[in-house]
């Protein structure tokens, strides 16, 4: 499941935030702030989908994330390989390489990665 693009602009306040109260949350948005009602209803919707929870102090609530940044956007991103490269990484890849503009330095940063990877997983077998 994923959130609209409110819902995400919430969540990045929130892993970034690590936990935050509502009034926190408003005050971290750019001009102009969304009203709390707003980010209260987005929240709400968020906490339906099992983003996101709270806890309890008096009359107040402190939201915090269920899901890390990492899974969110890996999930993200196995759906984008899915639903616009057919399933393929490599199509990705070729996708990614020939239509950034990267610079030789940052193409053999990647050359790298994906060597120990490879490494990693001839030394596992």
């Amino acid at each position: 499941m994923h959130l609209t693009d409110a819902e995400e602009q919430v969540m990045k306040l929130l892993w970034r935030l690590e936990k935050a109260f509502i009034r926190d949350l408003v005050n971290e948005f750019p001009d102009p702030k969304p009203a709390q009602t707003t980010v209260l209803t987005l929240l709400k919707r968020m906490m339906d989908k099992g983003f996101v929870n709270y806890k309890v102090y008096g009359n107040s609530r402190e939201y915090y994330p269920l899901v890390e940044k990492s899974d969110y956007f890996s999930d993200h991103l196995h759906g984008l390989i899915k639903d616009f490269f057919n399933n393929s990484t490599a199509q990705f890849a070729s996708f990614f390489t020939n239509e950034t503009e990267m610079s030789p330095g940052e193409l053999r940063e990647l050359r790298d990665i994906v060597d120990k990877k490879i490494a990693s997983k001839n030394t596992k077998k």
